[in-house]
């Protein structure tokens, strides 16, 4: 069951620290509070804002905090105490986007003045500000394999690369829509960006070729996040709807479905806790539930050997009445899959070493109840180099037997006819139709002989039959005079 904590505004950003125990920093109106990950109540607070706060971000080692304001200003705290460490000075409106380089020494920022800005922690001071984009700068983040990379998204729809060691962006990558959030890969391969209804997949090393275009939302997307391993993407909406994509085929494995819109999502490093914000001030925390150990229950004590062969000896009487038990009939494999209608795996079911080799009349049964039933075409078709090869190898062997020729005829004209279009592309496969072919052309041979050797023993055969009509003939006539004579002389 989710928690629900009521905050003092929309929640804008939530950051889970890097390093145990994975507390998570919720940034909401003028305050930014530190929630454990099971607590309901905030372990620590920082309110030294006069206006709202923004983006509070946690550096990789869990001991500083940046976080953006109303004012311009941009402030680093550290987590273990209350007043700010330093204060950087410089944007003229709202800065909405902060976040540490991976050299943990200095500050990327962003907001509604359209800057970009670097500064250097030490020294408190800027040291570059990149002015390329034409409206608010509403996102950003860095990479973690490149300490001088970092990427910001604006509300011209445009997402924009930047390298510290250039004077202007090295990349800019035209979204469509505003950007509303910006994710790198941990491989810093793959960027992806939201905004509007679309999340975009974009391949940094090809230049910004864009991968995947996704639309699974009804209403601007707000938020992105990657658990830890990187084979799940989530998008947090306006729609209410947190969906979960396999980052193998980019297709919705699952959504989850809250109250009201959504404005930042974060996923724990364990992937054990996901919390989200919401317009409304509410931060929803749900938990995986932990795994039930199943306890290894007591092995009840079996009956002994001479319970199961008791009375199995016994031989009956004469005035015994003996009464059957009914055998139950397994069906075998192929059975099971004829009769729920998948054909396709009917048929390699019986392609098996051991019914294809020892009894192909299995084999050739099934193809024929396949065909009576009209999906021979439907099983034969969509099969690789590997099983059209042993297709046509046992076509080619068994098409000779008299008892299969028939269907296998059919069988061999319906694999002609599906992957002639194939035909020059595999070695293997043509190989195994000039079998084919061959087998063919000696059957036609032989038959043609037999046909031949045929008509030589009719007209044998009948040569032998008028023979012997006629000794016959002889015998009655011969029989018939000496008859007349014998009559005669009586």
């Amino acid at each position: 069951t989710p928690v629900q904590i009521k905050e003092f505004g929309a929640v804008n950003k939530i950051d889970f620290s890097p390093v145990s125990p994975y507390n998570y920093a919720v940034t909401a109106s003028s305050r930014i509070h530190i929630y454990g990950r099971y607590s309901q109540e905030p372990i620590k607070t920082f309110s030294r804002f006069k206006d709202a706060a923004y983006c509070a971000t946690y550096r990789d080692d869990g001991n500083l905090l940046v976080a953006g304001s109303e004012e311009g200003s941009i402030r680093l705290f550290d987590v273990s105490g209350r007043a700010p460490l330093r204060q950087f000075d410089g944007h003229t409106k709202p800065v909405h986007v902060v976040g540490f380089l991976s050299d943990k020494y200095r500050i990327f920022s962003a907001g509604d003045d359209y800057a970009s800005s670097l500064w250097d922690i030490p020294s408190g001071s800027e040291i570059i500000s990149y002015n390329e984009h034409t409206d608010y700068v509403r996102c950003g983040c860095a990479s973690k394999v490149n300490a001088d990379v970092f990427i910001t998204g604006s509300y011209d729809h445009t997402v924009k690369l930047f390298d510290t060691r250039m004077k202007n962006s090295v990349m800019t990558i035209e979204h469509g829509q505003p950007v509303e959030s910006v994710l790198l890969f941990p491989s810093g391969g793959l960027l992806v960006s939201a905004g509007g209804r679309y999340v975009k997949v974009w391949d940094v090393l090809k230049g910004g070729q864009l991968l995947v275009s996704l639309k699974n939302h009804h209403k601007t997307v707000t938020c992105l996040c990657l658990n830890s391993s990187g084979q799940r993407l989530l998008s947090g909406s306006l729609d209410r709807h947190v969906k979960i994509y396999s980052t193998a085929s980019y297709k919705v494995v699952h959504t989850f479905n809250y109250a009201t819109s959504i404005l930042s999502l974060a996923l724990s490093p364990e992937d054990e806790t996901i919390v989200v914000g919401m317009t409304n001030g509410v931060l929803n925390v749900k938990h995986r539930k932990p795994e039930v150990r199943k306890e290894k229950t007591v092995k009840k004590r079996q009956p002994a050997y001479r319970t199961y062969v008791k009375g199995r000896t016994y031989m009956p009487k004469q005035e015994d009445f003996c009464v059957s038990k009914p055998v139950k009939r397994v069906l075998r494999k192929y059975d099971k899959l004829l009769k729920s209608f998948q054909s396709s795996k009917a048929l390699d079911a019986v392609l098996e070493p051991p019914i294809r080799l020892y009894t192909p009349e299995v084999t050739v049964a099934v193809m024929q109840e396949l065909h009576r039933r009209g999906t021979l075409r439907s099983a034969l078709a969509g099969r690789d180099e590997k099983q059209i090869n042993l297709l046509l190898t046992f076509v080619a062997r068994r098409v000779i037997d008299p008892r299969f020729t028939s269907i296998l005829v059919t069988v061999a004209d319906i694999i002609t006819d599906i992957y002639q279009p194939v035909v020059g592309q595999s070695a293997i496969v043509d190989r195994q139709f000039l079998k084919l072919q061959k087998a063919i052309g000696k059957e036609i041979d032989y038959q043609e002989e037999l046909l031949e050797v045929l008509g030589m023993m009719d007209t044998l055969f009948a040569t032998f039959t008028r023979k012997r009509a006629t000794y016959l003939e002889e015998n009655k006539s011969n029989g018939l005079g000496e008859t007349i004579e014998t009559n005669m002389n009586n």
